[in-house]
């Protein structure tokens, strides 16, 4: 009876640990994370996940010997979610790097619109790049990836089983510098388009004195900014291939720098 009854409080403590890590991962990742998605329907999918994982994991014998200690396993197991919801929020926030610098070359450095995941002003571009992103991420069910990453993990982290290791804090440094690369290579062909069109206003500038080069310069910046994202549009696909890539690539990397071994 007592054992029938250590196994069950076992199994139980096991599903709340689960549970605890699946729902760490709707704290901050890109899709799970907004602050506009039901909070029942968060809550209902890591119920579902958990029920679905927890089987998996009938072998696994939680030990402790406080509240302490429990609380700590409690505080690895949300750590570990949320490492792997920063790394896909951080890729993704590249976006809004981009954004950024391209509203100030054509000129709507002063627009911006407010991020419901955030609470904060977001510029213009990139919101619209960020959502675009996100909508291809779901079409090539990337979204399953951050699941599939999550369940996983217990094979490389098992439960109690997470540390900072020098490793992981390189990664996620070497995650933060990426973002910029990445947000450089999505504006890089809007700041080179308004790059050779103030070049061209100057030579203009010189050679009629009598135009106001400021009132044409702004509309023809704004209108020449937005000309061209819709012809790189199409070819965005191919820098989303290659944002997603490294988005599993440094998963996999952040999931197995949580360990000593």
């Amino acid at each position: 009876m007592y054992e029938l009854t250590d196994v069950f409080i076992n199994q139980f403590i096991v599903f709340l640990l689960v549970f605890v890590r699946m729902t760490s991962l709707f704290i901050i990742s890109p899709v799970f994370g907004r602050q506009n998605m039901p909070s029942y329907l968060k809550i209902g999918l890591a119920v579902f996940s958990t029920f679905i994982i927890a089987p998996l994991l009938v072998n696994v014998s939680i030990s402790y010997t406080n509240f302490i200690d429990f609380s700590i396993i409690i505080f690895k197991e949300l750590l570990v979610g949320i490492i792997i919801g920063y790394v896909s929020f951080v890729l993704f926030s590249a976006m809004f790097v981009a954004g950024q610098i391209i509203d100030a070359q054509i000129g709507f450095g002063m627009v911006n619109v407010l991020d419901p995941q955030s609470n904060i002003q977001v510029p213009l571009i990139g919101n619209f790049l960020y959502i675009f992103a996100i909508l291809v991420f779901l079409l090539v069910d990337g979204h399953h990836v951050l699941f599939s990453a999550l369940v996983k993990s217990y094979n490389i982290v098992p439960i109690n089983s997470f540390f900072f290791t020098k490793n992981l804090i390189n990664n996620i440094i070497g995650i933060f510098a990426e973002t910029f690369m990445i947000a450089l290579k999505i504006g890089f062909p809007i700041i080179g388009a308004v790059l050779i069109s103030e070049a061209a206003l100057g030579i203009l500038s010189r050679t009629i004195p009598q135009m106001n080069v400021f009132i044409v310069g702004m509309p023809m910046k704004i209108g020449l900014g937005l000309l061209t994202l819709l012809l790189i549009l199409p070819g965005f696909s191919n820098t989303l291939d290659y944002l997603f890539d490294i988005l599993y690539a440094y998963i996999s990397i952040a999931i197995q720098s949580m360990t000593k071994g």
